[in-house]
């Protein structure tokens, strides 16, 4: 894959923008669920009857139980690891996306290459993905749950309990705040039985607010608004349709604003050039300052400037003159990241930070499969028995609905992220002191890093920015 990645990245001179998260921040500077939805009144299965009186897999009713263990123990190093990996390979296949949906076309005019580039920047959450991925695996057995384990890198059950855990202990103040919200809205139409141990297993793992209701243009709007409020009006809709065949949406929101712990005066804000891969530079406004982390790998150099109280930090990494930000993407690992990352050293860095806003949606569909899950997206082979069952055919994945939106300035970083998991019925087809200097004036990746935990939030790559950010 990076062979042929690579080989895209060089025969493809375009402008391409990322975001991703990272985790280890290294050392730090001193410095509603009141829907009516019940068990009475939900079309369930019953604990009883195993969940399953059409006569399928049985083993629906066992998912509650199978991640319910308290017990489970769980190496925060071993999750921060898997975690990073995640969000690097999903960068790279969301890129080679990006790439393979780009005009080929050499001789389109300047304006019509660069309104396409600017619809090709990318951010992405991995966190979020692996959320609403995670509450979906909940309910896959099988084949179907062995390949998402294998894409995740850690088994369903220590994953569960570690996002769960994470999320009840996000750190909070008032310059600084990480959010995460889960919900489910399910069809009532009485063709779909959910097993109401995986509902349960939701709620109590994730926080997920469970509501049953008919899927029209008023769910519609009732998911997209609840996007909008969790994600503080970052992501103000996500969801176009809801599918004739759609019988479940898994949906996770999460919204990141910090102030910077040491906010840029005015004098450190100066008119500057960016850049691009293709040579083209854009006038910017660009932020400079003096960090104290210095961040070095094989073939890049960086910086981490914390936000404040040091509980976050934002992490940009320059690839080496030469090498462009979508080569040194496409051949960078989790485990060099993490390396880095957990490595920074006690340097005085000259660092220059480019003002810039993007925000990027993707269906995730064809990614995911190609990372190593088809089953899941199958509706012949996918088995996510302990949702439920349908009469109307196998319940499958149909569509991953991803959302993000980043704001850098001089003050603070603002971002939020939407991840909405579609499940269908089988009716239809389917990123000593020394002293160094890293100005960012051309094409870098960055992350927002969680210090405490060491789980990354997002990650990326900055390929292009507007004239005047």
């Amino acid at each position: 894959m990076k062979k042929r990645f690579l080989k895209m990245a060089v025969c493809l001179a375009m402008t391409t923008a990322i975001l991703f998260s990272v985790p280890g921040c290294g050392s730090q500077p001193s410095t509603d669920s009141t829907d009516d939805t019940t068990e009475a009144d939900v079309n369930v299965a019953s604990e009883e009857n195993g969940g399953n009186d059409n006569g399928g897999n049985d083993n629906g009713s066992n998912v509650g139980n199978r991640h319910s263990d308290n017990d489970i123990e769980v190496s925060k190093e071993d999750a921060a690891t898997a975690l990073t990996d995640f969000g690097v390979r999903l960068l790279q296949y969301s890129l080679e996306e990006s790439i393979d949906s780009f005009p080929a076309q050499a001789s389109m005019p300047q304006s019509v290459y660069e309104e396409l580039a600017e619809e090709k920047n990318i951010l992405l959450s991995p966190l979020s993905v692996l959320s609403a991925l995670t509450m979906t695996a909940g309910g896959a057995e099988g084949e179907t749950l062995r390949q998402m384990e294998e894409v995740f890198g850690m088994s369903v059950p220590a994953l569960s309990a570690y996002l769960s855990e994470y999320q009840k202990s996000l750190p909070e103040a008032d310059r600084y705040h990480l959010s995460m919200a889960n919900a489910i809205w399910f069809t009532e139409d009485e063709r779909f039985t959910v097993e109401q141990n995986f509902l349960e297993t939701n709620e109590n793992l994730f926080g997920a607010d469970v509501h049953r209701v008919p899927f029209d243009q008023f769910t519609v709007k009732e998911i997209n608004d609840w996007v909008k409020e969790n994600t503080d009006g970052m992501i103000e809709e996500i969801l176009d349709e809801i599918a004739p065949d759609a019988v479940m949406y898994l949906v996770n929101a999460l919204a990141f604003e910090a102030e910077w712990q040491d906010i840029y005066h005015e004098y450190q804000v100066r008119d500057g050039e960016f850049t691009r891969a293709d040579g083209i530079v854009r006038n910017v406004k660009m932020m400079y300052s003096e960090e104290s982390r210095y961040l070095e790998g094989e073939h890049a150099e960086g910086f981490l400037k914390y936000y404040a109280d040091g509980k976050y930090a934002y992490a940009a990494i320059l690839p080496e003159e030469g090498m462009s930000a979508i080569e040194y993407a496409a051949f960078l690992t989790g485990e060099e990241l993490r390396r880095m990352l957990t490595n920074s050293a006690e340097a005085i860095v000259q660092a220059a930070l480019p003002k810039y806003e993007s925000e990027y949606g993707i269906e995730m569909s064809r990614i995911l499969r190609e990372m190593g899950m088809p089953d899941a997206f199958d509706e012949i082979r996918a088995d996510f028995s302990g949702i439920g069952y349908s009469t109307w055919g196998n319940i499958y994945i149909g569509r991953v609905l991803h959302k993000t939106f980043i704001a850098v300035d001089e003050k603070e970083t603002r971002a939020g992220a939407s991840t909405v998991v579609e499940m269908k019925d089988g009716c239809a087809a389917p990123l000593e002191a020394l002293t160094k200097t890293v100005y960012l004036d051309r094409p870098f990746l960055y992350a927002i890093v969680d210090c405490e935990t060491m789980t990354p939030v997002f990650l990326g790559i900055v390929e292009d920015i507007a004239s005047g950010e």
